[in-house]
């Protein structure tokens, strides 16, 4: 019972600071790159990937929640509010305190941080082109891309401090939603190491590869090749067939 006795506190980030605090962010983000671009894709593009990324985090987490059901580190107080602990284990809180005391793995502060915030991590190692020989070497770019990120790590480890949820929890909490953030940016944007990272696929300027065959054109003359003629065509066509 030591691990989940421990005392019930405030939560250092809640969530009616985090959901508008992370969306503000992202829109300032998104509204001063379209400013200076006038990429309306772009704009579109993004909060698409946003969303989504939101919406899939939500249902990820939620899911698991309550599929697990692990109490959380406070959830003795939650379940006995008088300290007083009866032998047949029967919870005596508030129904709805004790029903989210059983929500604990993984962490949904942890999600959707890392949703939100991984996501302006990818769209700004694109457009800063931290991966890409137009922004190596640049030490600054990298840092304002990794900023969302250390946010999203220092939201995570609150969650630890204030004995809401386990170590466990906000890690698996975090893995979720920087996987599920980086499917989501992929959606509409290349790869953060292509040369058009920072153009969406709705723009129609990211050029993908096509298999393409060169054919040799037919000889004007109607006489069939002799056998060199006939083995240099082949060797020649065989060369030109590649992936552009």
């Amino acid at each position: 019972m030591w691990l989940y006795r421990n005392p019930r506190t405030s939560s250092y980030v809640p969530l009616n600071m985090l959901y508008p605090t992370t969306l503000i962010l992202a829109g300032l983000i998104f509204a001063t790159y379209y400013v200076r671009s006038k990429d309306f894709e772009d704009l579109k593009s993004a909060w698409l990937g946003l969303t989504l990324s939101i919406a899939l985090n939500g249902v990820i987490t939620h899911s698991i929640k309550c599929a697990v059901g692990r109490p959380r580190p406070d959830f003795f107080w939650r379940c006995f509010p008088d300290g007083q602990m009866n032998d047949d284990m029967v919870c005596t809180g508030d129904k709805w305190t004790v029903s989210d005391g059983r929500k604990s793995f993984p962490s949904g502060h942890s999600s959707y941080a890392f949703s939100v915030l991984g996501f302006l991590a990818w769209y700004l190692f694109a457009k800063l082109h931290v991966f890409t020989e137009r922004g190596r070497g640049q030490s600054w770019r990298l840092i304002a891309a990794l900023c969302p990120l250390w946010v999203a790590v220092m939201v995570a480890i609150s969650r630890t401090c204030d004995y809401h949820h386990h170590w466990q929890d906000v890690s698996v909490g975090s893995i979720i939603g920087i996987i599920e953030s980086y499917l989501c940016y992929r959606q509409y944007y290349p790869s953060i190491g292509s040369q058009h990272c920072h153009v969406c696929y709705s723009s129609g300027e990211v050029k993908t590869p096509i298999m393409s065959r060169k054919i040799s054109p037919k000889p004007e003359s109607s006489s069939c090749p002799t056998e060199p003629e006939e083995k240099k065509l082949l060797s020649t066509e065989d060369k030109d067939s590649r992936w552009t």
